[in-house]
C-alpha cells in the first residue's frame, strides 16, 4: 500500500444536503459549506506536510465531480498541478443502481429498512448496484497498483470505510472488514497498519450521504 496514504472523504454536496442518494451517475456539486470543508482539508494537509517535512504525495481521486472538486481545492493548497491528479474509478463510491438520485425517505418507504442504523451501513446488496465485497475487490486492486509510493486519495464515505477496513482493520460486515465512520471533510493518515486523523471534518456521517 502507499506509505503513507492520506485518505480524504469528499466535502458536502447538494445531494447530501437534500438527503438524496448520489452513487456515481448523478451530478452532485459541492455546496458552499462543502467548498469550505475542502479548503480546510487542503489547509490541514499543507500544514501537516510543512510540520513533518514529508514530501507532497501524488494526488489520486475518484472521478466523481464532487471528489474532483474537492481534489482541485486540495491541489491548490499543495501546489499540485491539477492535470497531474490521477483519476481512478476504483476509488468511486458504492454503486447505488436503481436508487440513484432518489430521496432516502422515498426509498425506505418503498423498500423497507435499508440501513443498519448501528453500523451505519446498507443492510443488503443494492438493486442494480454493489455491496461491500464488490468495493473491497476493486480497492484491493488499486492498492496493489499504487504500491508503496506516498499518496493522497480523495474518495467517498462508504468506499473509504472499506479501504480503511482493508488497511487497518474493522469489524466484519457481510464478510468484509469495515472501519468506523468519519464525517465528510475528514482526512486520515494511514501508515504501517495504523491510522491517525489529520482533520475531523464538519460534515455529515452515515449511509445517508452515499
Amino acid at each position: 500500500m502507499p506509505q503513507p496514504l492520506f485518505l480524504a472523504r469528499h466535502a458536502e454536496t447538494v445531494f447530501n444536503r437534500a438527503r438524496r442518494m448520489q452513487g456515481n451517475a448523478a451530478m452532485t456539486p459541492l455546496t458552499l459549506a462543502g467548498a469550505r470543508q475542502a479548503d480546510a482539508m487542503g489547509a490541514a494537509l499543507a500544514a501537516h506536510l510543512r510540520e513533518t517535512g514529508e514530501p507532497v504525495p501524488a494526488l489520486w481521486s475518484s472521478p466523481a465531480p464532487r471528489a474532483l472538486q474537492t481534489a482541485a481545492i486540495i491541489a491548490d493548497h499543495l501546489g499540485i498541478d491539477w492535470f497531474a491528479v490521477r483519476q481512478d474509478p476504483r476509488l468511486r463510491e458504492i454503486e447505488v443502481g436503481h436508487w440513484t438520485g432518489r430521496d432516502y425517505a422515498e426509498i425506505i418507504a418503498s423498500e423497507g429498512p435499508i440501513i443498519d442504523e448501528e453500523r451505519r451501513l446498507f443492510r443488503m446488496p443494492i438493486p442494480g448496484g454493489e455491496h461491500y465485497a464488490d468495493i473491497a475487490a476493486r480497492l484491493a486492486d488499486w492498492v496493489a497498483e499504487a504500491r508503496g509510493a506516498p499518496a493522497i486519495a480523495i474518495s467517498h464515505g462508504m468506499t473509504a470505510r472499506v479501504l480503511r477496513g482493508l488497511l487497518v482493520g474493522g469489524a466484519a460486515y457481510h464478510g468484509v472488514p469495515i472501519a468506523e465512520d468519519v464525517p465528510q471533510g475528514s482526512v486520515v493518515r494511514i501508515a504501517d497498519g495504523a491510522e491517525r486523523l489529520i482533520l475531523t471534518g464538519g460534515g455529515a456521517v452515515g449511509p445517508r450521504v452515499a
